[in-house]
């Protein structure tokens, strides 16, 4: 019986050994190669172009039209740096061109402007404010044609929809100061010279410096 045992182990034994000897070998598979996450960067200069509306602001009514909106058009050109690491700084040089044959108006409105933005994936979050000035064409009794100095604030959303472009929507205020004029009857008065705009832009983003697998 001990015999049999031995000789029953022995053939089980040799049988396990023949069938594991022609198992084939499990196959390599290399895991899949993973996509570098998209880093985006706000850093680098730009310069871009705009349309929009001005509207004037409910205190000089007394130069006719009321806030009727204008046709204005005009460029930007600034400098951002991203830090901390989701705000971002900048400082932009802006020009608009306003459409009015009026013989009371500002033509153009320009700023030189800071910026600071909280940024989160390609959206930018911003308020700007600084020195503003108007290119006004006041006549008949008014303080004269010339420039206006001022101050401008505002804030808009920036979306970076590529590597070198982005698109923008801005609010912006800007004030002028009071402007006085004279009546053929000698009346001194005066009224707050200041502006609503509303734009949307486009802008082209050099990236200086954002070289870099999966940076945007």
């Amino acid at each position: 019986m001990k015999k049999y045992l031995l000789a029953t182990a022995a053939l089980l034994f040799a049988a396990t050994s023949a069938s594991a000897a022609d198992m084939a070998a499990r196959p390599y598979t290399k895991a899949p190669a993973m996509e570098p996450a998209i880093i985006y960067n706000w850093t680098g200069f730009y310069i871009g172009g705009h349309v929009g509306g001005a509207f004037r602001g409910n205190s000089n009514n007394v130069l006719g039209g009321g806030d009727d909106g204008r046709f204005m058009g005009g460029g930007q050109i600034g400098w951002d740096t991203q830090f901390a690491p989701n705000w971002v700084f900048g400082l932009e040089a802006n020009y608009s061109f306003i459409d009015t044959s009026s013989s009371f108006a500002n033509r153009g409105l320009g700023s030189v402007t800071g910026r600071l933005g909280y940024t989160w994936g390609p959206s930018l979050l911003y308020v700007k404010g600084g020195y503003a000035w108007a290119d006004s064409r006041f006549t008949n009794g008014f303080t004269g044609d010339g420039g206006r100095d001022g101050y401008t604030v505002g804030g808009g959303l920036e979306y970076l929809f590529s590597q070198n472009w982005s698109g923008k929507v801005e609010y912006q205020y800007y004030d002028f100061g009071t402007t006085s004029f004279v009546t053929p009857t000698f009346a001194i008065g005066g009224f707050r010279n200041d502006e609503h705009t509303i734009k949307a832009g486009l802008n082209y983003r050099f990236n200086l410096g954002n070289f870099g697998t999966g940076t945007f």
